[in-house]
């Protein structure tokens, strides 16, 4: 083991070890001087802590979040004189603290304040929180007993002291005198309690800003309402009905959410003010997720993600009513569950349909991300995760009321898209699918309406029946597709010598069918005919093969010859019929109808004359 040897402090050096008498006195008078400044700072902190807020008139609000102390009652047993009487477990508050309150728990705060000399307006303490399950403000009345009063969602809004969005107080502050007041709030829900000191004109003018901020948002939503309502009714699309529903029911969520349908619809029901906005949210949701399936057709691509849009959907209905009968911290979890897989399947299912350039997917994704992140918010603040202020609580309005009209324009687009598609639906059905004349069905409509309106009106009309007389032999030497192709020729020839008003329509493979409405000669069908044939005949520079197109026409009169339209275009298919495919005259009419001479009454015939007439 080493061995340690033991040096001596020569005499000569040990002072310099020491610290000298003077540098002590120095150290002793520093330690004496930071303690006398402590003592001091406790002592003119003791009555600072005790001092009132001075509230007057120039100040209207005040935010008090930092100006009261705190006190978590873990039991929420205590009683307000057990409270007042321990003012030294309350501890000073930090703005925007978010309390860990759950059931059974209470959380009061405590307010020393005192309204200035000669001041005359009076003032309320109020909690800007639609969402508090209760809030009771307890002052001393004139003889110094403590008088509570309360409100909150849990308690029906004409019960309150001051009927509201959210609670508010109005204070017993004599002029000079400096007052206590507890305020005991209870939630199943960490969260934190804005407080706001503000006097009964400032408060009035608050409440009128907020109420008109929200009733245009409101007014919005119930037009666009109203204008879907009246669509789904002029267009006879269920679609806008359906649309309508879903902006309903998101606009009565908004107004529980924000405390407007407490106030305003059911200030008569606690129940329902408690109770609602979870379960107008769910219903909402699930609308939402099956609005949102339904414009951007997901079945069609995406068949189990379209079935678990479609169960999502509809079991919003049977969770708002599990909401009612479940614990509230275990529905509020469930609400939040909720919000949270609808939102994210919405987005997914619109992500989607951007990503195959469906510009209606756009729309809805561009609606979606904002409320997203707006539910994100409300949950996070749910919870207490985030503090209750403006941007957080009134972030899902602002969403809402951009999400619904982003909506409607995509609906609109879809809307437009399907009308389109019955339109040209009811094309084909009603028109020639190569040459986009007339059906021959519709044709011979029209042609029953003209013979029906010469007869009653002797309105003036020819009927001309026009064939392609070599498309056989086009088809045969030159194929299918160059036989399609001289027929659109002859259709393009065949408008330029037309009238807009003429009705045309594919009668057959290679005939086409007129209807010439005021023609009163058969001059204008002559000249009309005589030019079509020579467009025909005409080479077009550059066609490769060389096709000439051969018109043979035959047509009738109707002031020459009436008949029923079956006779008329029977007689007309046996006159083109007579043709030869080399004809001189590739242009004839039907014979006029053969009338017989009414004989003629005879002088013998008159009455009062005896003589017969000479014939």
């Amino acid at each position: 083991m080493p061995h340690f040897k033991l040096m001596a402090v020569p005499d000569r050096q040990a002072p310099q070890c020491m610290p000298s008498p003077r540098a002590a006195l120095a150290l002793r008078s520093l330690l004496v001087l930071l303690a006398a400044w402590l003592c001091t700072a406790a002592l003119a902190a003791a009555p600072a802590r005790d001092a009132p807020v001075l509230l007057s008139d120039g100040l209207g609000l005040l935010r008090a979040d930092a100006l009261a102390q705190a006190w978590l009652d873990p039991t929420g047993m205590a009683l307000v004189d057990e409270v007042a009487q321990g003012p030294d477990r309350f501890a000073p508050t930090v703005a925007d603290a978010i309390y860990p309150l759950g059931p059974g728990s209470a959380l009061w705060l405590r307010l020393r304040l005192q309204r200035a000399e000669g001041e005359r307006l009076h003032w309320l303490v109020v909690v800007p929180n639609p969402l508090v399950d209760q809030a009771t403000a307890w002052q001393r009345d004139e003889r110094g007993r403590w008088k509570g009063l309360s409100a909150g969602d849990t308690l029906a809004v004409e019960r309150w002291p001051e009927a509201g969005r959210y609670p508010a107080f109005r204070l017993e502050l004599p002029a000079g005198q400096a007052r206590e007041v507890y305020l005991q709030l209870r939630s199943a829900i960490p969260t934190a309690v804005p407080l706001r000191l503000a006097s009964d004109s400032a408060h009035t003018h608050q409440l009128q800003l907020e109420y008109l901020g929200l009733g245009a948002a409101y007014g919005a939503l119930l037009l666009l309402i109203a204008a879907c309502l009246a669509q789904s009714w002029a267009f006879s699309d269920k679609v806008y009905g359906w649309y309508a529903l879903y902006a309903a029911l998101s606009t009565l969520s908004l107004m529980a959410y924000t405390g407007v349908a407490a106030h305003l619809l059911w200030p008569w029901s606690g129940l329902l003010a408690d109770a609602a906005p979870g379960c107008l949210s769910m219903l909402a949701a699930g609308a939402a997720i099956l609005f949102v399936r339904r414009l951007t057709g997901i079945a069609a691509r995406h068949a189990r993600l379209d079935r678990s849009a479609f169960l999502l959907g509809w079991g919003g209905t049977p969770l708002a009513i599990a909401y009612l009968l479940l614990d509230r911290r275990a529905a509020l979890d469930l609400l939040a569950l909720y919000l949270l897989a609808a939102t994210t399947l919405n987005m997914l299912v619109a992500g989607l349909a951007w990503r195959r350039r469906d510009r209606v997917g756009l729309w809805v994704l561009l609606a979606n991300l904002p409320l997203t992140l707006a539910v994100g918010t409300a949950i996070l603040r749910l919870f207490g995760i985030l503090p209750v202020a403006f941007a957080t609580q009134y972030a899902v309005v602002l969403a809402i009321v951009a999400e619904v009209p982003l909506l409607l324009v995509a609906l609109s687009l879809r809307s437009r898209d399907r009308r389109g598609a019955e339109i040209r639906e009811q094309a084909l059905s009603s028109h020639d699918a190569l040459t986009g004349l007339l059906a021959p069905h519709i044709f011979r409509d029209r042609l029953q309406q003209v013979t029906q309106r010469y007869k009653r009106h002797q309105e003036d009309a020819a009927v001309v029946f026009i064939d392609l007389v070599n498309y056989g032999r086009i088809k045969a030497v030159h194929g299918s597709a160059v036989a399609e192709q001289s027929l659109l020729r002859s259709v393009i020839k065949l408008r330029r010598v037309l009238r807009d008003v003429d009705t045309v329509g594919r009668v057959g493979e290679a005939r086409f069918g007129l209807i010439l409405e005021g023609v009163t000669s058969r001059t204008s069908v002559t000249d009309r005919a005589a030019r079509l044939i020579a467009a025909g005949l005409m080479p077009l520079q550059g066609l490769k093969p060389d096709v000439t197109l051969q018109f043979h026409v035959a047509a009738v009169l109707l002031r020459e010859r009436m008949a029923e339209p079956q006779e008329i275009e029977a007689a007309l298919d046996a006159l083109m019929g007579s043709m030869s495919p080399r004809t001189r005259r590739p242009i004839r009419f039907l014979k006029p109808e053969d009338t017989q001479r009414m004989p003629l009454e005879t002088d013998s015939e008159l009455p009062g004359d005896p003589l017969p007439a000479a014939r």
